[in-house]
């Protein structure tokens, strides 16, 4: 794939992906306004979050690892891949029926699994809005699969947009429903919320998972395949097959981040039975984390999943030289973006988060921003790892990739448990932080020598030069400023909240364009072809635009 056509489809995905963002940091500023960061918001993240690891430790990593390449397989029989795309759909979509019927009942066990210290005397009205919160949630699961499986039968197909454009909708619903509530309780406590307004956040949390799902039908018709429902597992062997080794894959990612949630909660519930009022339990983590996604999900997830079908043909073909071509290219191409975004959250992850988390206290926003800037640190490794990965779905090898997850997982949850037993209660979460990154930069090696089997040799060498670049470039961009925001002009604590806007803008706006500069001077090619790149798609946007904008006096 040239880059050109590589950037013009991810560059789509990425738009929605950015909006999709913007959304969806918008919906979290809400939450937090709504909940808070302390134990109330967690009773509802935990729930929110356990529909997502269900669904992807049973299914859905299984689905995104198999599916497309199944699917471009199936292309080629008779009747084009209807019938194996509808008995997929038809066997996952029961599956996940099951599921939901299962994971409702157990609730109660899930919590106490998820968030064990919420079931300690005096938080038993914790642990009731936990499992009333996953009650309502626990429905996602099953329009998660049917998002999944619709947005990989387009992505075969060739569109790759409405994947990343849906979630925005999802997102739209949700904000609706937090303003409702804020607008009729503006200050909600768990001690004081009521079973209507716990209804009406579940459930409509759960609204924007199905509508998210729905858009997508007219996408898969206007696609050519024609899904129905069909019973049966021919042709399916293989796919389940293949999933086993996705399931251990996830399985042992989904046990590491349950070690996570199972940390914080308890980091949370010690730090209300010390006194501390600052929000340091699971919400504080998975706001950071969610702001340390978006690059990697703008760039990463954009570039990656339209190069997979391509990856996936030059497999078949057993073009294994090129295959290895298009992974180093693809790493190059990410850490034009990840790598500055890296070293702007180490140094300025508190700067962020106050500006971005106008709706609670300085501290809170503050104890986000260390969180962040400890994720930070391993963005790019974990960015690259993920790469790597797609190459082992490219050759339907989902057995060896477990090992490189298995060795990442034991050393974050080795780092976590030992964390949680050494630190002060209040830095548990920023902990987890660190032992994430960390166990993502050990993680990267074992992946690459993983991968030499099917590609060749990809080693460090082919794209540290360039990473090296691109990290001295954006020290040289931002160090000044970090320098600068340690005086006590910058951490004045009577700074207005205009104050930390204008700061942030001065520091990214002329960071960025630093970046550009130096990375152009120290001969980092992927800069200038970016920029062409995006004088090319600019070039064809201000052409259609002109194409559909009627001439006067027509």
């Amino acid at each position: 794939m040239k880059p050109t056509e590589l950037f013009h489809a991810s560059s789509v995905m990425a738009l929605g992906t950015i909006l999709s963002r913007i959304t969806g940091f918008i919906r979290g500023i809400l939450a937090v306004a709504v909940l808070g960061t302390a134990l109330l918001a967690d009773t509802y993240n935990v729930a929110n979050t356990l529909p997502f690891i269900l669904y992807n430790l049973l299914v859905g990593g299984a689905l995104t690892a198999i599916f497309v390449p199944q699917l471009v397989r199936s292309f080629e029989d008779e009747d084009g891949g209807h019938a194996f795309a509808s008995r997929l759909v038809t066997s996952i979509s029961a599956i996940l029926l099951g599921l939901v019927i299962v994971g409702t009942v157990l609730a109660p066990l899930l919590v106490r699994i998820y968030a064990p210290e919420f079931t300690n005397p005096g938080f038993e009205n914790e642990f009731r809005l936990a499992v009333a919160f996953t009650r309502y949630c626990l429905p996602q699961i099953f329009f998660l699969g049917i998002f999944t499986m619709f947005g990989q039968v387009a992505n075969a197909r060739g569109s790759f947009a409405p994947l990343m454009w849906a979630p925005i909708a999802n997102n739209l619903v949700v904000i609706a429903v937090f303003i409702g509530v804020l607008t009729q309780a503006p200050h909600l406590a768990s001690s004081t919320i009521t079973s209507t307004q716990t209804q009406i956040l579940g459930w409509g949390t759960t609204l924007g998972v199905v509508v998210q799902a729905l858009i997508l039908i007219p996408v898969v018709k206007r696609s050519g395949i024609h899904i129905r429902p069909k019973l049966g597992w021919q042709g399916l062997g293989k796919s389940f097959s293949l999933a086993g080794w996705t399931l251990v894959y996830v399985l042992i990612s989904q046990l590491g981040y349950l070690v996570t949630v199972n940390i914080s909660t308890s980091a949370a519930v010690r730090s209300a039975n010390e006194g501390i009022k600052t929000g340091v339990g699971y919400t504080p983590f998975s706001n950071a984390y969610l702001i340390m996604m978006l690059p990697y999900s703008i760039v990463t997830i954009s570039i990656i999943t339209a190069l997979l079908p391509h990856m996936s043909k030059l497999a078949i073909d057993g073009k294994r030289e090129e295959v290895r071509i298009q992974l180093i290219k693809a790493i190059k191409m990410v850490g034009v973006i990840t790598i500055p975004s890296s070293v702007a959250f180490v140094f300025f992850g508190p700067m962020i988060t106050k500006v971005l988390y106008f709706g609670i206290g300085k501290d809170d926003s503050t104890y986000i921003g260390y969180v962040l800037s400890a994720l930070g640190i391993g963005l790019v490794f974990f960015s690259i790892n993920l790469i790597l990965i797609r190459g082992f779905n490219a050759f339907e090898d989902t057995r060896t990739q477990v090992l490189s997850i298995l060795l990442i997982n034991i050393i974050a949850v080795s780092l976590s448990y030992l964390f949680l037993n050494t630190l002060h209660t209040r830095w548990i979460t920023v902990g987890l932080g660190g032992a994430f990154s960390v166990s993502y930069i050990a993680g990267l090696f074992v992946t690459l020598a993983l991968l030499k089997r099917h590609t060749g040799s990809i080693r460090f060498s082919h794209f540290a030069g360039q990473h090296f670049r691109l990290y001295l470039a954006s020290f040289i961009a931002m160090a000044p400023f970090f320098l600068l925001s340690t005086t006590q002009h910058w951490v004045n604590g009577n700074s207005s909240k205009m104050d930390h806007i204008g700061q942030l803008m001065l520091v990214m706006s002329v960071s960025t364009v630093v970046y550009f500069f130096v990375a152009k001077a120290l001969a980092v090619e992927e800069i200038s072809i970016t920029s062409e790149l995006i004088k090319i798609q600019f070039a064809r946007a201000t052409a259609k635009i002109r194409k559909s904008t009627p001439k006067v006096g027509e």
